[in-house]
């Protein structure tokens, strides 16, 4: 069976698996809970229970889980597995890298640790970000990209481009790339520029990383945009050029 339990933090829910696990305990525990978030508006931050009471999920309940995951999969802002279950512990790290929140594992004398770090996950985007007067768009990165990041971004560009034609540039300013926080990330970072490049002039990226070097010669392949590298500390250049127009 699922039960939910009554002293999780606020903006945390935990629940706790013991014995079997059927699929009416999804209908009835997991289901219910989704439903509460998506009615109040808000984001799920999970904690999951699994201890030494627990035997097995009935083949129903695996299924109900990938169905109910699936369908609530943006709704997550955060997910820790409490066990001592070795396969438990194995396969949620082996699956957390695919999943569109940030996963992490504890062991069964860890529950407090687990509730105290999805309390303190940042709320919101993990990036900023701002319109310049000159039509440029600067994103301030220091955290790795999450989805709700470019959530974020696609809002504020979205909202520009109803009624302009195109953004003069974007920059892009990192002291070092921080990378994905997970595939999600990833995925949302494609389908952004899948879905930008051809409408933004220019993109310049201001950081020091040796991958940023790399950066123009590959992107260039990929985006309609001109694309250009700057040092970290060159910021003001890099804003002049992305809105400087185009060489034709």
């Amino acid at each position: 069976m699922l039960e939910r339990a009554t002293d999780a933090p606020a903006g945390v829910d935990a629940v706790k698996a013991i014995g079997t696990v059927s699929k009416s305990d999804y209908q009835t525990v997991v289901e219910p809970l989704i439903e509460d978030a998506r009615r109040e508006g808000r984001r799920i931050r999970i904690l999951c229970e699994i201890g030494p009471e627990f035997t097995s999920f009935t083949p129903a309940a695996a299924w109900e889980d990938l169905k109910v995951g699936m369908g609530a999969i943006r709704l997550f802002e955060g997910c820790a597995v409490v066990s001592d279950v070795r396969w438990i512990r194995e396969s949620t790290r082996l699956t957390s890298f695919l999943m569109a929140c940030p996963v992490r594992v504890f062991g069964s004398q860890e529950r407090d640790e687990a509730l105290r770090w999805l309390a303190s996950l940042p709320e919101g985007p993990g990036i900023s970000h701002r319109l310049t007067e000159s039509d440029v768009l600067v994103v301030e990165v220091e955290q790795p990209l999450r989805a709700p990041d470019f959530d974020a971004l696609a809002l504020t560009v979205d909202t520009w481009l109803a009624t302009h034609a195109e953004l003069a540039g974007v920059v892009v300013h990192a002291r070092e790339f921080p990378g994905w926080e997970n595939i999600g990330g990833l995925i949302r970072h494609v389908r952004f520029i899948r879905d930008h490049h051809r409408k933004v002039r220019k993109i310049a990226l201001a950081a020091d990383s040796k991958v940023a070097a790399l950066v123009p010669q590959l992107a260039n392949h990929f985006v309609q945009a001109e694309v250009r590298r700057f040092e970290y500390d060159d910021l003001d250049d890099a804003l002049a050029w992305a809105a400087s127009p185009p060489v034709r």
